[in-house]
């Protein structure tokens, strides 16, 4: 099959190789641009908690034994390359996130990093939990003005079997630049909650991944 990957890098290439792997052509077409925030770190962390692998930039090389609490395990394995020797990964969403570091249970003070509004709920829920929780903001997700030429020609002219999303930002902002002209497609989404986003388009189909893994999303093409 013929895909347009929408997530932004670097997990626009990882999954277009995955998508190689398994016989199909990735088209990466990018929907949001991810800028770094400067940031003011605790000088302490009992745990980090990590809810997208584009906060792994911001954290400092000095934490590197701190155990780290992530969503999943594409996460888990751009920590552990960034040096990070405690990692343990939820491999689902932010309900098992939360579930995870509640049943762990460690004292003193957890350090979230996350991107621009992100990870208010489990914040709060941690909190409710007896979990303390410092929240920093390191980056920010921006949408994009346009697809790339290659991604709207592809969009208007057909050739293309679907659209791959990760995040409920990424197919809302899709569904800003979609070109008008495009042909009904196929939506692919790795959650419930993307799939509500992805919504706005008159998809001929939208199929959900069993759980929100880059797995569980390359098992629904073989469906």
């Amino acid at each position: 099959m013929r895909l347009l990957v929408t997530r932004p890098e670097p997990g626009a290439s990882a999954t277009q190789a995955a998508l190689s792997a398994r016989g199909h052509d990735g088209l990466l077409a990018p929907c949001l641009e991810i800028l770094p925030l400067p940031v003011r770190l605790p000088a302490r962390a009992a745990a980090l908690i990590v809810t997208s692998g584009q906060a792994v930039p911001a954290l400092p090389a000095a934490w590197s034994e701190i155990p780290v609490f992530c969503v999943g395990d594409a996460t888990a394995a751009r920590l552990r390359q960034a040096g990070f020797h405690r990692v343990e990964s939820a491999a689902g969403d932010a309900a098992d996130l939360a579930r995870l570091i509640i049943g762990r249970r460690l004292a003193g003070t957890h350090v979230m990093a996350v991107g621009e509004r992100h990870g208010l709920a489990l914040a709060r829920r941690l909190g409710a939990a007896g979990i303390a929780v410092v929240r920093r903001t390191v980056y920010r997700a921006r949408p994009l003005r346009a697809l790339s030429p290659q991604a709207a020609a592809a969009l208007t002219e057909g050739g293309l079997d679907g659209v791959l999303f990760y995040s409920a930002e990424t197919a809302r902002a899709f569904a800003r630049l979609a070109p008008a002209g495009t042909a009904p497609l196929t939506a692919y989404a790795l959650s419930g909650a993307v799939a509500a986003a992805a919504q706005a388009l008159p998809w001929t189909d939208i199929r959900v991944a069993v759980a929100p893994t880059e797995a569980d999303m390359m098992a629904l093409l073989d469906g």
